[in-house]
């Protein structure tokens, strides 16, 4: 009787372990799924229905926060960010004149202020992957203006679908400039233009 009941409390033992065990588990991954949606947004989403399993669309974006974890990125100097700003003006004054090359520029100008970030440039995949994960809120536009240049180098497009792109590719550049994005571009102005208008 003895050993019948010590088999009944090992086993009810045993059994409330795993429930204990299934519990957490389940806890951990609720709480990494909260997360993970909370910091890629609507990118959590668009990975989840790219990869057709939520469980796999939070392993890759796990990968993707690992990996840029392990890349040196760095904020820029407010020298570097007034430089960038400035082209970014250039680049907006020449859309009257030469809407293509305006668009062109400014995927180059993108690519440039990633490349002083820290971030690695060497393919567009792996570099929507790796902006995903500190400005989830704006990569989209980064797929978007990618596209609409791809398009109009194939086909041409018309005006407004530049413009478009224009818009797009400035919506991740303000984000990458400020680490956030929290001005908008056309306040990004030099230091000295800063200076003389807080001494005026």
């Amino acid at each position: 009787m003895n050993n019948t009941m010590i088999v009944i409390a090992v086993f009810f033992g045993a059994a409330i372990l795993v429930a204990i065990m299934v519990a957490i588990w389940a806890l951990v991954r609720v709480r990494r799924t909260n997360d993970l949606r909370s910091k890629f947004g609507p990118e959590y989403g668009r990975v989840s229905r790219v990869e057709g399993d939520p469980r796999q669309a939070e392993k890759v974006l796990y990968e993707r926060q690992k990996r840029v974890e392990k890349l040196d990125i760095r904020p820029l100097t407010e020298r570097q960010r007034a430089e960038f700003a400035d082209s970014w003006e250039h680049l907006q004054a020449r859309f009257v004149d030469d809407p293509a090359t305006a668009v062109t520029g400014a995927d180059s100008l993108v690519q440039d202020v990633m490349n002083t970030r820290g971030y690695p440039v060497v393919d567009f995949e792996q570099r929507v992957a790796d902006v995903s994960v500190d400005h989830p809120a704006v990569v989209q536009n980064y797929r978007i203006a990618h596209d609409l240049a791809l398009r109009h180098e194939r086909d041409g497009l018309p005006i407004e679908k530049l413009r478009e792109a224009m818009i797009h590719y400035r919506a991740l550049f303000a984000d990458l400039l400020y680490d956030g994005g929290l001005d908008p571009v056309r306040n990004v102005i030099p230091e000295r233009e800063q200076r003389l208008r807080r001494a005026g």
